[in-house]
């Protein structure tokens, strides 16, 4: 059963080690679709989503909302080590730069390193 209005987001990739497309949703992690062609792969997947949803709903269970549906805050937190946080300020080249701005310029090839 293909869902109506389906709203879930759906990728299809290349599968090396099984010679075909894979179709994969991402609220559903769990589930993949193999064929032997991309538009196959999709299909697959959105009718095997359309079934998990029916039988989760008969069975009472809590449904995964859609990524698309979901409101976000606009806050984005990362954990940096103590060391590199300390160094954020004197790397900020402008006063009214975005904060995202001068961490990933500076700071991602030392991260991993700490």
């Amino acid at each position: 059963m293909s869902l109506k209005n389906d709203r879930y987001t759906y990728r299809v990739t290349w599968s090396e080690e099984d010679g075909e497309y894979v179709g994969l949703c991402i609220e559903f992690p769990s589930l993949s679709w193999l064929d032997k062609t991309p538009e196959s792969a999709l299909k697959g997947i959105r009718k095997m989503v359309g079934d998990v949803v029916k039988d989760m709903g008969d069975n009472g269970e809590e449904i995964p909302e859609p990524i698309a549906c979901k409101r976000y805050s606009g806050k984005f937190m990362v954990r940096v080590p103590p060391e590199v946080h300390r160094n954020f300020p004197e790397m900020r080249p402008l006063k009214n730069a975005p904060a995202l701005s001068f961490p990933r310029r500076r700071e991602s090839r030392n991260i991993g390193t700490l």
